[in-house]
């Protein structure tokens, strides 16, 4: 069996220009890096839009972004004009734990190696642009602080897991005071260029941003500093989509990247809406579980752009689903029907929650495995069907839009059908604490929501500012719907704990921080970055 990176490497890229050929983009309208990637001038338009989430992520893979480049594969191969809407890596979990994020098998987004790694620089430009403010920052306490800043709050960042930066000490000869690092995709410049609508829109965000406050607790802006046109400078080819092709030709715009536990979760409005313009029909993805990318995407994002999926995918796995329902992943390809039904929970609560919650329609992609035995496939089948959702399964690993054909199908005919109105977890209006408790107990089934004493001062901050408008943003473990990543299938009667509140006045949203979740991933004890090499013909292999 070949591996992914053997398929990437014998795959038959077409020119850049050719892909985009295939939306009608004009050469004008494209900045090249290379035969096979390039930058995107900005559209919007009103395609159809799918969205592909997924049971909460478990040691034994659910396959999502495999599924949604599949997915447009397919939708290709039944004559569907499509285009896929993407998040880019960040270094942290491609030398980390997770590996790279481009798909799998004859699933894949390509240059692989590239967009693994400094691809065209968005993430660079982002840390860069974040930096350049927390210098400006530092600068102007350094010469006299006229403006009074007290306390300040906003973190450096950098594209990397490391745990050593997440408890540090800055500025040992002037403004010497406690601080951190976040990683450049939960830094608030990444939300913020995500989120954005346009380059003006932009960097409106950046000079919206909160950098510290004053003795009386008045907050001080970016705008203050006059910092938000050099980071907007920094920012200016950052803030077009990129675009790439899957192994079988179809347009990938993959842009922005922030984590979906402790950010936002989604790629760029702007990519998804150049997508939705080129394209009859966008398929795009939100990061880990749909408790928290799909969540996150549906009541921020959506609300942002103003948009609306007109399909939800849900992605599983019989191994994953045995996984969530407590059976050792070394045991995984053993039938265990109680491990199984116990998994099930997992994802019907996710399926509940998009068609519930949201009103959205809704299909269930099993991501077949070659164990899996027909009557496991039944008992997930026939979980789904009494939910009121198909299940479709996919073999798209192995055989890339073929694999994915009945899903294409059935996404296609659910998008033909008439739209339901769709509806928020939330209102705008609520008070923050009814947002996080709606979130709470309406997506995850918690029973009660706590708030430390910290978190309790940060709501009377908040209360009676207009930031209190913003939705929410809650930072929680991705392995659980609760905040312990230790409850798995589908918990009930748990208290979600947050421990504090982080109000994002560029990206416009508040953080509520949940159990332990940190900021700074750290890497593991053999992260993916050892078993990387590179030989003397400039070959690398390991980059997964």
């Amino acid at each position: 069996m070949k591996s992914d990176i053997q398929i990437a490497r014998e795959a038959k890229l077409q020119p850049i220009e050719k892909v985009a050929a295939r939306l009608n983009i004009a050469r004008k309208d494209l900045h090249l890096y290379g035969d096979y990637m390039a930058k995107v001038r900005p559209a919007t338009g009103k395609g159809k839009l799918i969205l592909v989430t997924a049971i909460n992520p478990t040691a034994a893979g659910e396959g999502k972004t495999t599924v949604s480049i599949g997915l447009a594969d397919a939708m290709q191969r039944i004559g569907c004009k499509v285009a896929l809407a993407l998040r880019e890596p960040s270094l942290g979990p491609v030398f980390g734990i997770k590996g790279g994020a481009t798909g799998g098998g004859y699933a894949q987004i390509a240059p692989m190696d590239d967009i693994n790694l400094h691809f065209t620089g968005d993430l660079h430009a982002i840390t860069a642009a974040n930096n350049l403010l927390a210098a400006m920052v530092d600068n102007h306490v350094y010469f006299g602080n006229e403006l009074g800043i007290e306390r300040v709050t906003f973190h450096r960042c950098l594209d990397m897991n490391d745990r050593a930066l997440r408890f540090i000490r800055c500025g040992l000869k002037y403004n010497d005071r406690d601080d951190s690092f976040d990683i450049t995709a939960a830094s608030e410049v990444m939300a913020a260029l995500c989120l954005s609508r346009d380059a003006a829109d932009l960097k409106e965000r950046l000079g919206n941003i909160t950098v510290g406050y004053t003795k009386e607790g008045a907050p001080v802006y970016c705008r203050d500093l006059h910092a938000q046109d050099a980071m907007a400078i920094l920012l200016k080819d950052a803030v077009q989509p990129n675009l790439v092709q899957t192994l079988e030709g179809v347009p990938a715009f993959v842009h922005g990247g922030p984590f979906a536990n402790i950010a936002h979760g989604c790629n760029s409005i702007t990519a998804t809406r150049t997508a939705m313009h080129y394209a009859d029909y966008a398929v795009t993805e939100a990061g880990f579980g749909a408790d928290l990318g799909a969540e996150k995407f549906l009541d921020i994002k959506c609300r942002a752009a103003g948009i609306a999926p007109d399909a939800v995918v849900v992605v599983a796995t019989v191994r994953a689903l045995k996984c969530a329902g407590g059976k050792q992943k070394e045991k995984l390809s053993e039938r265990d029907d109680a491990a199984l039904t116990a998994g099930i929970g997992n994802l019907l609560k996710h399926v509940e929650n998009v068609t519930g919650v949201y009103n959205r329609k809704c299909v269930v992609a099993i991501n077949r495995f070659v164990s899996d035995e027909d009557q496991e496939i039944r008992l997930v089948e026939d979980a789904c069907r009494r939910a009121g959702v198909d299940a479709v399964c996919v073999t798209v690993w192995g055989d890339g839009g073929k694999g994915g054909i009945l899903l294409a199908e059935k996404v296609k005919a659910l998008c033909a059908l008439p739209d339901k109105p769709f509806t928020y977890c939330y209102d705008l209006e609520d008070s923050v604490t009814a947002k996080i408790e709606a979130v709470a107990k309406r997506i995850y089934g918690a029973a009660d929501v706590e708030f430390a004493p910290a978190a309790q001062e940060a709501l009377r901050k908040i209360a009676g500012t207009p930031w209190e408008k913003f939705p929410v943003c809650i930072a929680k473990t991705q392995y659980s719907l609760s905040d312990d990543p230790a409850l798995l299938g589908r918990p009930q009667g748990f208290t979600l704990h947050i421990r504090d509140l982080t109000v994002r006045t560029g990206a416009g949203f508040i953080v509520a921080l949940s159990g332990d979740i940190l900021l700074m991933p750290g890497l593991s004890k053999t992260p993916a970055a050892v078993k990387m090499h590179i030989d003397e013909k400039g070959i690398i292999e390991g980059l997964f």
